[in-house]
């Protein structure tokens, strides 16, 4: 299955969600599906349906909604496995079961502590069995970069022979470089004789920096399905970033002939989607998505933009999404103006309530802020998404600070409607803030993360902060923007802990609400 059209299978929802503290509930993983979908994302690694009963409610619903893109569940070399995945996938309008095994010789000895016969044998079973329940059906040879070459033939020759049309080649761990595994995909092309009947993908990590890298050198070989995730999360130093591998593919098409079906004017929507709900900042110098891609400060850089912008970017930001504003906003903009803004910054139709309730909020923030940049509306938007139908909500928030202390705060909040206050003190007001929450909703989790990101620049720019709670090995993120700094960092902390709720909630005896009120809230 040659050709020049590379498909892009997007494992964000299931590689990316392993990185730690990186977990999203339904609402999210939803909000991530519908947005890649949108983006023409070929196919959606779901989840690992297996995995946890929150997983497989996860794929089931993407699999009912997604209806462009595939939709694709993780399973390893196991019947119950299979048949987990397919359970959830069934619904899909375009299912695939991906089923793996460890092929490599260190990690078929400690690992799976398997003999290779039965490994391959394995690999027939497990294939064989995905293929009568789903026509479309992935196979992955874990660790395949350190697979002995003829055990990595035979493998994969067994695999499309059982049913794979898809063959994902691996670099499990970051540990090939981008010669070598060109060199790999191209002997598996020259020495699989079946190899004809599948498309060959890749998967590569990126402990070494190398994974867009390898994922490209692949293509080059024959290879023509790249795995990657949005921003480049993923267990451990992440995976082949999306954003990177489509954009080199369309800067660079003398060199990289290859064609996607991805919207690329997407790419920033999508990566502050992710980074929002995962709350992984996008460090400044990324590639294609952090905040100086597409800044020059250097006066000779400058003076070249100002003559020719291609004298220093070699694609325009517009390509990525970065629309450059044709609408100032501020205290004076009216509802249609602001409506006309949420379209051209890639929000889809918000209902009436809640193209009113973000209005509003615009006009207390024009009121606060001077100027009111692109960035402000994102993350004003985001941060009324991410709160909508939480069932502790922020009111209000007075707090006294300043070097002769005592630091105190005086909070409201609404726990199912219901208003409720206190006052407490704390060393620094960011610490009374948070005890004041947790007097108000009493619990034994702990804050493992708290970081404030300015979203523009200036002293009046809005915060966005970012916490982690930790409860019984569990982790979750709460995210919060204001541009009052101690007031988005309560909203992060409440939005952590309704998450938090969220799961006691799943894991509760018979699924009943947990008790909200302020004595035992979420204590253990």
């Amino acid at each position: 299955m040659a050709g020049d059209r590379v498909w892009i299978f997007d494992t964000t929802l299931r590689d990316g969600e392993q990185s730690p503290g990186c977990s999203m509930n339904l609402e999210e993983k939803l909000k991530v599906a519908k947005a890649l979908e949108e983006m023409g994302v070929d196919v959606i690694e779901a989840g690992f349906p297996i995995a946890s009963n929150g997983d497989f409610e996860a794929v089931t619903e993407i699999a009912k909604t997604v209806k462009a893109s595939v939709v694709c569940g993780l399973a390893r070399a196991a019947r119950k496995d299979i048949d987990r995945a397919w359970e959830a996938l069934r619904h899909a309008a375009r299912p695939r079961i991906h089923t793996f095994i460890s092929t490599s010789p260190l990690h078929m000895k400690y690992k799976l502590q398997m003999a290779p016969e039965a490994v391959r044998q394995a690999v027939v079973d497990s294939v064989t069995h995905a293929r009568n329940l789903c026509e479309d059906v992935e196979w992955s040879c874990e660790d395949g970069s350190r697979t002995e070459r003829e055990f990595l033939y035979a493998c994969v020759e067994s695999a499309i022979k059982a049913g794979a049309s898809t063959i994902n080649i691996p670099d499990t761990v970051g540990y090939a470089e981008p010669e070598e595994f060109a060199d790999l995909i191209a002997a598996v092309v020259a020495n699989v004789p079946n190899i004809d009947k599948a498309r060959i993908s890749v998967h590569c990590h990126n402990d070494l920096g190398l994974g867009v890298a390898n994922s490209l050198a692949a293509l080059n070989a024959g290879a023509r399905q790249v795995e990657c995730t949005i921003n480049g999360i993923g267990e451990r130093a992440g995976n082949a970033a999306l954003e990177e591998i489509v954009m080199a593919l369309r800067t660079r098409p003398d060199r990289l002939p290859y064609k996607t079906g991805v919207d690329t004017t997407q790419i920033m929507r999508c990566s502050r989607l992710v980074s929002a709900i995962t709350g992984f900042q996008v460090q400044p110098n990324k590639a294609i998505v952090g905040a100086n891609a597409f800044a020059h400060e250097s006066g000779i850089h400058q003076d070249g933009m100002l003559k020719n912008k291609q004298t220093y970017e070699i694609m325009t930001p517009e390509s990525v999404g970065l629309v450059r504003s044709t609408l100032v906003m501020g205290k004076h903009s009216g509802r249609a103006a602001f409506k006309a803004k949420l379209k051209e910054l890639g929000f889809g139709e918000l209902g009436e309530n809640a193209l009113e309730d973000a209005f509003k909020r615009f006009k207390d923030l024009a009121d606060r802020k001077k100027d009111v940049f692109d960035e402000d509306i994102v993350a004003l938007v985001d941060d009324q998404m991410s709160h909508a139908g939480d069932r502790i909500q922020f009111v209000a928030l007075q707090v006294v600070a300043g070097s002769k202390g005592p630091q105190l705060a005086d909070l409201e909040l609404e726990i199912d409607g219901r208003p409720v206050n206190v006052q407490s003190r704390g060393n620094g007001p960011v610490d009374a803030t948070f005890a004041a929450i947790r007097k108000l909703v009493p619990h034994t989790a702990k804050l493992q993360l708290y970081q404030v990101h300015a979203v523009t620049a200036g002293t009046d720019a809005q915060a966005e902060v970012s916490v982690r709670l930790e409860e019984n090995g569990k982790t979750v993120n709460g995210q919060g923007a204001d541009a009052d700094t101690l007031v988005a960092s309560a909203k992060a902390y409440l939005n952590a802990l309704n998450k938090l709720l969220i799961k006691r909630e799943k894991t509760a005896p018979g699924g009943h609400a947990a008790d909200m009120s302020t004595s035992g809230a979420l204590s253990a």
